[in-house]
């Protein structure tokens, strides 16, 4: 294993850390509901890039299943939030 790389890594997460402050700051105090679903949206990005770097550090695998799964699962909250606001309903009479 390369020298710096435990050093990128952990100055990544610190990155990642500080952005997931930034939109929780965004999530509590965001003047619409617009930039409350952007926060979210962002929190779920900053979560799964946590979880593939720190399965970067520890060189596992299970890490990029479980980022999988917190992209998909954000997506589709981001997907229905959208909606919500649009419309006004999720599911469709």
């Amino acid at each position: 294993m390369n020298a710096i790389l435990p050093w990128a890594v952990r100055f990544a997460l610190a990155c990642f850390a500080l952005a997931m402050l930034f939109a929780f700051l965004r999530l509590f105090r965001g003047p619409t509901a617009e930039d409350r679903v952007l926060a979210l949206d962002a929190l779920y990005i900053n979560g799964m890039l946590s979880m593939l770097a720190l399965g970067i550090g520890f060189g596992s695998a299970a890490y990029a299943d479980i980022a999988l799964v917190i992209a998909l699962l954000g997506f589709v909250g981001s997907a229905a939030m959208a909606k919500f606001l649009l419309r006004g309903e999720v599911i469709e009479p």
